[in-house]
């Protein structure tokens, strides 16, 4: 038998369901939780050149029909994204030292662009020089090794030197994603223990899918565990090496990177970069970073927030204009 409910629960319980079948009937949804998104979003690695500018540029080559055009901070805060881009830091796409003013200038005009890494020969007589001119400007945040082997500069005692002067100034130092220069990161941090890194482009991960390979893990696995290593996720589509600009759009698929650079990593360690118009070729910019956000989003806002914009400015501690 039944035990009656007392009057006051009778009309509680009633008035409960009622409502809910009014709200059910009624045509008006729910108000449903908004998706957490970072509280802003900062790109670490663009590129802006023009080739139409005297002496043209020496990248990319005239050769190259997608990339050869005049690309520009309009240009890409033009490009639909799934949450807006705030800023950016740009890397450097030229060798020429006025290339790296050329940048400074454009980003003296644009506050949009919170930062900037050059270009400058470590190593040389003309790296000291240069680095103060340069450092006068907030917007240098460093530079990026490229045209020397970082193998052999690190033999060098004028090559290491000249990092130390870099790590003295504040500066951060990009490391170029070929797996034999990401290889060397160890034997930097133990040479310049001061300098923050930053590893880019995933350290050319390929992905197809599936788990990572075991060479690159082991990589990942020893850059993490040198204190002041950041790891740039920029280039995934890239990694999928698929030039029609159909690279997949679902996380599934970047899954098992990703979680072996949170595996090796952490939260705190990840910094957001899209490598545009580079990625171009690959994906189209909204889907690059819908992928990452697709991924960080279930681990909540405090995970969003630093591999989106905290990080990095502890990583290039960027101007905020």
């Amino acid at each position: 038998m039944r035990t009656p409910l007392p009057r006051r629960s009778f009309l509680q319980a009633f008035v409960a369901g009622t409502g809910h079948l009014i709200a059910a009937s009624s045509g008006f949804p729910r108000t449903a939780a908004p998706d957490p998104a970072p509280v802003r979003i900062i790109d670490t690695h663009t590129h802006f050149y023009d080739p139409a500018r005297p002496g043209g540029v020496p990248w990319p080559p005239k050769t190259d029909s997608l990339l050869h055009r005049t690309v520009l901070p309009q240009h890409f805060r033009a490009l639909p994204v799934p949450q807006k881009i705030d800023a950016t830091v740009v890397v450097e796409a030229s060798p020429l030292v006025e290339d790296n003013q050329w940048i400074l200038d454009l980003a003296g005009d644009d506050p949009f662009i919170v930062g900037f890494v050059g270009n400058l020969p470590v190593g040389t007589a003309e790296f000291r020089g240069l680095l103060r001119r340069f450092a006068r400007n907030p917007l240098f945040r460093g530079i990026r090794v490229r045209g020397v082997s970082l193998a052999n500069g690190l033999g060098q005692p004028g090559f290491v030197d000249d990092l130390k002067a870099l790590a003295a100034a504040g500066l951060t130092l990009d490391i170029p994603s070929p797996p034999e220069a990401v290889a060397q990161v160890p034997r930097l941090v133990a040479a310049v223990p001061d300098l923050r890194v930053v590893v880019n482009h995933v350290a050319n991960a390929r992905i197809d899918g599936g788990a990572p390979a075991a060479a690159w893990r082991d990589l990942i696995a020893a850059v993490a565990a040198r204190p002041h290593v950041y790891m740039k996720v920029s280039g995934l589509v890239e990694g999928t090496r698929r030039t029609s600009g159909d690279a997949p759009g679902e996380v599934e698929f970047y899954r098992p990177t990703l979680d072996a650079l949170w595996s090796a990593f952490g939260p705190s360690r990840l910094i957001f970069g899209s490598n545009w118009p580079v990625s171009e070729r690959f994906a189209p910019l909204a889907r690059v970073e819908g992928i990452l956000l697709d991924y960080v989003r279930p681990r909540g806002q405090e995970a969003l927030d630093r591999i989106f914009w905290r990080n990095a400015a502890e990583a290039y501690r960027w101007v905020n204009r």
